[in-house]
């Protein structure tokens, strides 16, 4: 990978660039409301079912598309349309925005544990989406529209 990359422009990575630019912390696999009538987001600590919480991963992410009718492909093509529902600390979102990545993003730290360090991912900290009703999601918001 080139130096620096992440300041580069999004679409100017190449594949392994731009999956080494998620920092692992597991919100865009957390299932969200969405209020109808301001379009703003809620996180709920409900994981979607292919969710790792353990490792805070995707547990096939290769299928995922596919086994997950919902899942979305993240892309320098489809960014633009997904990223008001990413969180605020996603790397993607950042660079999208032109803003930099936080410190303890792994690419700046050397360290994948980092993300975790600071408190910011999802590891063991989720519920799966098939222990809880769909009707009681409200019950289990972590951010946003509380």
């Amino acid at each position: 990978m080139r130096k620096r990359f992440w300041e580069k422009p999004l679409e100017s990575l190449d594949r392994e660039e731009w999956e080494a630019l998620c920092d692992g912390c597991g919100k865009c696999c957390l299932l969200k409301l969405e209020d109808e009538e301001t379009g703003a987001f809620a996180y709920t600590r409900v994981a979607c079912r292919l969710f790792d919480s353990a490792t805070c991963r995707c547990g096939n992410y290769p299928l995922r598309r596919q086994l997950v009718k919902g899942c979305v492909i993240l892309t320098p093509e489809t960014l633009e349309q997904n990223k008001h529902w990413m969180p605020a600390t996603c790397a993607y979102r950042l660079r999208a925005e032109g803003k930099p990545l936080y410190d303890w993003h792994p690419l700046l730290s050397g360290d994948a544990n980092s993300v975790h360090e600071a408190g910011v991912s999802m590891k063991n900290r989720t519920l799966t989406e098939y222990d809880v009703d769909p009707d009681e999601l409200d019950a289990h918001i972590i951010e946003g529209m509380l």
